[in-house]
């Protein structure tokens, strides 16, 4: 159990976020998938992207690791090895998602397992749909979980009008896509994160993407290439969002990431009255990034909803913790992917906020919170989940009392270092 302890700090200062997390699991992916070398910086060493790195060793895949530096050489993905042992994912959805599309139309055939938080976590959003694709998956339960036998297959094309906007499912096809004969097409609500579309194009892949829709064409080859990763606005967004609501707070952010489909927080956090400035420095075709400044402000209710709520889905706890200093309303809602993240965010979030006194209560698909509210600090769970940890301890900047946070060691998976950062930058030692 950690305590954090920083009732009215004000934060000021400079940082460079650790590396975005969905980018840094998707080069070394595409890195694996192509044949020659490719060298990835700014790399998220976090315990979810060293899973990926770990997996794609395992098939055949020379990957080494200095730092946030990585080489991969990879002879492509029609020279991988059978794995002696299952492939584990370890707590991270995104690695065992989109390495059932990746493995669907391989010639490997591989056990995916993870750890007991993601073998509750279900699979068949991802697996139903690829078994259109003539995709093999194999199991000795019927929950649809983890683990799954994938047996590698000549895939065929297909179109998929998805019920829920995700971009983990999205990709997860699009990578099974890259494989199979014809054109695979996903249509979409809404435009989910588009990670993996910007990065399959930087790979050489053909990509059309129009309006909601994206398309691959199957049996291309990848180019091996050199990737930027950009710091993870999804991390940043907790320490943006504690600047907005302690007084006296200016922080900057160098290099962050500002992929349009990322940045729903920055449009949270100016809707609510907060002061925020934006500097790109790099644009084009690959992913944006540049330096934001957030500076405190008096804060208001809003309802986010619809199309905004792909572009903020895991920024949305740290988003209702703001929420309960704001004057007047929140609502989210359309946001029911929600309950199928590390835990069911929507029930979490509430839970643990009602234990510092938050007005907070969960609906079918989001919550309702009403501020300002004065919290006291007390003990709260992460649940295993990194944001809701990261959440707990940006708490502790608005509470009368320290939080203390059971399993925060969990924040190491998209963060490791949080807590010297929180510590640099709030005003008193600690």
């Amino acid at each position: 159990m950690i305590t954090a302890s920083y009732e009215g700090d004000a934060l000021k200062g400079t940082i460079r976020v650790p590396g975005d997390k969905s980018i840094s699991h998707r080069a070394v992916m595409l890195g694996a998938i192509a044949k020659g070398t490719t060298t990835i910086s700014g790399f998220l060493a976090g315990e979810d992207c060293l899973s990926t790195i770990r997996i794609f060793s395992q098939l055949g895949v020379d990957i080494e690791r200095i730092g946030t530096d990585v080489t991969v050489k990879s002879p492509g993905i029609t020279g991988w090895k059978n794995p002696v042992e299952a492939l584990d994912a370890g707590n991270s959805g995104t690695t065992a998602r989109l390495l059932l599309g990746i493995l669907a139309g391989s010639n490997v055939t591989a056990e995916v397992t993870g750890d007991r938080y993601l073998c509750k976590r279900p699979m068949r959003r991802v697996t139903t749909p690829l078994k259109e694709m003539d995709a093999r998956f194999e199991s000795d339960h019927e929950t649809g979980t983890l683990p799954l036998t994938v047996k590698g297959t000549q895939l065929k094309e297909m179109s998929y009008n998805m019920p829920i906007a995700s971009a983990q499912v999205k990709s997860a096809i699009l990578f099974a896509g890259l494989s199979a004969q014809g054109t695979t097409t996903v249509t979409e609500k809404a435009v989910s994160r588009d990670h993996t579309e910007r990065m399959l194009r930087q790979f050489g892949a053909n990509v059309q993407s129009e309006a909601t829709s994206v398309s691959i064409v199957g049996g291309q080859s990848l180019q091996a290439c050199d990737v930027k990763v950009p710091g993870d606005i999804s991390s940043a967004a907790f320490f943006m969002c504690a600047a907005a609501m302690v007084s006296g707070s200016s922080l900057t952010f160098q290099d962050v990431g500002l992929n349009p489909t990322r940045t729903g927080i920055i449009d949270v956090l100016e809707d609510m009255g907060a002061k925020v400035s934006i500097k790109e420095t790099v644009g084009g075709e690959g992913e944006p990034y540049g330096e934001l400044t957030v500076q405190s402000s008096d804060l208001r209710g809003v309802e986010i909803s619809g199309s905004l709520i792909p572009r903020l889905i895991d920024e949305l706890p740290v988003i209702a913790l703001l929420a309960t200093q704001a004057t007047g309303t929140t609502i989210i809602k359309d946001a029911e992917e929600l309950r199928v993240k590390e835990t069911d965010r929507i029930e979490a979030v509430c839970s643990e906020l009602r234990k510092l006194g938050a007005s907070i209560e969960p609906t079918p698909d989001g919550m309702r919170i009403t501020g300002p509210t004065k919290l006291k600090g007390t003990i709260l769970s992460s649940h295993g989940d990194h944001r809701l940890g990261m959440m707990a301890a940006i708490a502790s900047l608005v509470t009368e009392g320290p939080v203390q946070i059971e399993d925060a060691s969990c924040i190491n998976v998209s963060y490791p270092g949080f807590f010297d950062h929180l510590n640099s930058l709030t005003q008193s030692k600690h």
